[in-house]
């Protein structure tokens, strides 16, 4: 017998010593003889008086003794318990008394006494999240040994890595991304069809699992130019190149050359999103021209944009979820916004 064997045995025989006793004096209150003598007991405080008892106050309108006690000109009754009443309370206290001794009911050293049963609720639901992770054994191996594609392609391994993969999204990525993923300022709704860094499977799998600009070696990197603050361009330019940014969106600026700002746009900006506005998910650069704008397309927010530049932040997710997890994750988000 180990320490913890020893343990378990002293507290459950403490513990049946405990109801044993317990239940050697309700026996002994509850014996007729005694039971009379108790009662009689409790009877003297209400014939304490000079007359030996002769005097006891009855309550005109029941007819029931009194007490004695008296508040406010209100007198307590002398009314017995019912028997009803009374057999209910020794059965709770003889059903406690079984709880007691079969279940883990007492404190004791190193937790609670065990019971003869060895039941608890803690074992209960280790031993069904036991068998739920055997269940879903099978799940993750295919999960982890097959390509995204042939995810898709199984409905009941994909209806499983769906409700994983949204799982996963709810504890790691809905602090950002929202619990509906309609994203906020500063990050992207992934319900839009949108992707800065590719929309397939294999690119937004990518990004999960290296993030953008995250402390991973092969993290997705691309800077934009602080144009203001690193005196690149002028506030006039700046407003230009930014009147000249929105009306490849159809938004107007009347205050901004636009003419001037297209060619400030060739050849400051041409180079990452295009001559045509459409964007490089090659280099993270959005499409100028679907009015979709992360950070805001109001005059003064593009004008930030181009003055202080804008690095997000996505952490790597690579060594923090097991690769099945983030299969499924990529799984998940790649059917919110359509990927291509």
């Amino acid at each position: 017998m180990n320490a913890e064997d020893a343990m378990s045995f002293a507290g459950t025989w403490w513990l049946l010593l405990l109801v044993a006793g317990f239940a050697i004096v309700l026996v002994y209150a509850l014996w007729p003889k005694n039971k009379k003598k108790f009662d009689e007991a409790a009877r003297i405080p209400l014939e304490d008086d000079d007359d030996g008892g002769q005097n006891i106050e009855i309550d005109e309108l029941s007819g029931t003794e009194t007490t004695g006690h008296e508040w406010d000109g209100l007198k307590e009754l002398n009314n017995p318990l019912p028997k009803w009443w009374l057999w209910t309370f020794y059965v709770t206290v003889i059903w406690s008394l079984a709880y007691f001794v079969l279940y883990p009911a007492w404190p004791w050293f190193g937790g609670a006494t065990k019971g003869l049963l060895g039941w608890s609720s803690r074992q209960e639901v280790t031993q069904e999240l036991a068998s739920l992770r055997a269940e879903q054994k099978t799940y993750w191996d295919n999960l982890s040994q097959i390509g995204l594609e042939e995810i898709r392609s199984d409905p009941e391994l994909l209806q499983f890595a769906m409700a994983s993969g949204g799982a996963a999204f709810g504890d790691n990525c809905a602090p950002c991304h929202g619990t509906g993923a309609i994203g906020a300022k500063g990050y992207p709704n992934l319900n839009d069809d949108d992707w800065l860094w590719g929309g397939s499977l294999d690119e937004i799998h990518q990004s999960i699992l290296v993030g953008i600009r995250s402390v991973h070696d092969d993290t997705r990197d691309n800077e934009m130019p602080a144009f203001g603050r690193d005196e690149i361009l002028d506030q006039t330019q700046i407003l230009n190149v930014a009147g000249y940014t929105r009306s490849l969106s159809g938004l107007e600026t009347p205050s901004a050359d636009l003419s001037a700002g297209k060619e400030l746009y060739a050849e400051q900006c041409v180079a990452c999103h295009g001559e045509d506005g459409k964007g490089n998910t090659e280099l993270g650069s959005p499409d100028l021209t679907n009015n979709l704008w992360l950070y805001g397309g109001d005059l003064p927010e593009v004008i930030e944009t181009l003055t202080n530049s804008r690095k997000g932040v996505m952490p790597a997710w690579d060594g923090r979820l097991d690769p099945p997890v983030i299969k499924a994750l990529a799984v998940y988000v790649h059917s919110l916004g359509g990927g291509v």
